[in-house]
């Protein structure tokens, strides 16, 4: 039986965040990630306040050196109708800019710079039971190197979409968001425009409860997906069938890819939003996608999974040290404030009122640089209106706009 402090389960952004900052506060760290990196996952747009987190965390050079995409805003586009937010101009004190990133390199770059660290990390280690005993948490792992136990004082489990110990502890919970898909893949992008446009992600609204994505890479490839009510998936088609006919239906879409060669066959993911009963108990916490999944519209997933990472493992650190946490206060509150603050902005934009509110002519500057934080990420900002009055404020704004477009 081997013996760590804290035992991280996946390596991904979360996992090595947590696993980075517990390091450096003297703490002995081992991962375990059940495939090889690099390895494809999908979430591929960074916030802002990612920057903030890495930088804490000692990630950030690492990630400036790996030359992504630099991402300065976001377009919204609704048939000849745009939206476009600029980070360089929003309510919160923050970074002006993030990145857009192919996962499986940045994943990568995370894991192997923390591994300078003095972090171990096993891949190809699945978890298959995890027992609290009162001397330790004791964690069996099944890897190419057959079965072994892993003792350790605490346990993260930052698998994401693997959700190890909701599926081990029986903590998952149904999504209170409605079930959506997504098809998608990376695309040759021959046709890229040298504008700004080439660059930046947009967001392409196909009817109000579907919309595509376009993500640009500095490798020259897109990434592409739809999003949303997928009933026109044709089951007889295959995959890149049912995508291209998706990009044709879109002329902004087709215009770019309509042509473009495909990278690999494109994936679909059904029902992805997730929930679970509790983030946290007797010397385990969730982080990331283990804790809950809201939706890819505003590119929140990664944020929260660095967020909760870094967060859980200042908490870990403090009650290995000997204090008491409220982990209810601190960190559940904290998380599911932000959770609840963007879910509002995601139910918003499926059900018409953010799509009101971002192809509306009579915007204010401010109230746009105030939402425009939101998307940024600061969603902790309690200072920003559209943060704390977030359950009502777009409603509100929304009926507003409708209501002086009327004729008078």
């Amino acid at each position: 039986m081997t013996e760590t402090d804290v035992l991280v389960i996946g390596a991904g952004p979360s996992g090595t965040t947590a696993a980075a900052l517990l390091n450096s506060k003297g703490f002995n760290v081992t991962i375990v990630e059940k495939t090889t990196f690099p390895r494809f996952v999908i979430g591929e747009s960074l916030l802002p306040r990612c920057m903030d987190i890495l930088q804490e965390a000692g990630l950030l050079d690492a990630v400036k050196s790996a030359g992504f995409q630099e991402k300065y805003g976001a377009k919204f586009i609704k048939g000849d109708r745009s939206c476009d937010f600029d980070f360089s101009e929003q309510y919160t004190q923050g970074w002006k800019w993030t990145w857009q990133v192919p996962r499986a390199d940045f994943d990568k770059v995370l894991a192997d710079k923390v591994e300078t660290f003095g972090v171990e990390i096993h891949y190809n280690a699945a978890v298959e039971k995890v027992n609290f005993e009162p001397d330790g948490v004791i964690t069996t792992v099944v890897s190419d190197n057959g079965t072994e136990q892993v003792k350790s004082k605490y346990i993260i489990d930052s698998s994401g979409y693997g959700r190890v110990l909701p599926r081990l502890l029986d903590l998952d919970a149904p999504s209170n968001l409605p079930p959506r898909a997504s098809i998608f893949t990376h695309i040759k992008d021959d046709n890229r425009p040298e504008n700004i446009d080439g660059n930046r992600i947009q967001i392409v609204v196909l009817k109000q409860d579907t919309w595509a994505w376009i993500i640009p890479f500095s490798n020259g490839n897109t990434s592409v997906g739809i999003v949303g009510d997928l009933s026109g998936i044709d089951k007889d088609k295959s995959n890149e069938e049912n995508l291209r006919n998706y990009i044709k239906s879109n002329e902004l879409l087709d215009e770019r890819f309509g042509n473009s060669t495909f990278i690999f066959e494109p994936r679909i993911i059904s029902a992805y939003s997730s929930s679970v009963k509790k983030f946290y108990g007797d010397r385990f916490v969730l982080t990331g996608n283990s804790t809950e999944f809201l939706d890819p519209v505003f590119s929140s997933g990664v944020t929260f999974a660095l967020e909760s990472g870094l967060l859980a493992a200042k908490l870990i650190a403090r009650e290995l040290q000997g204090e008491n946490v409220d982990w209810e206060n601190e960190y559940v509150k904290h998380i599911q404030q932000g959770v609840d603050t963007f879910r509002s902005y995601v139910n918003g934009w499926y059900d018409g009122t953010l799509q009101t509110i971002f192809f509306s002519d009579v915007l204010k500057q401010n109230i746009k640089e105030q939402i425009c934080s939101v998307l940024a990420g600061y969603v902790w900002d309690e200072t920003n209106p559209y943060v704390k009055k977030h359950d009502t404020v777009l409603v509100a704004l929304a009926k507003v706009i409708q209501y002086n477009l009327k004729p008078q």
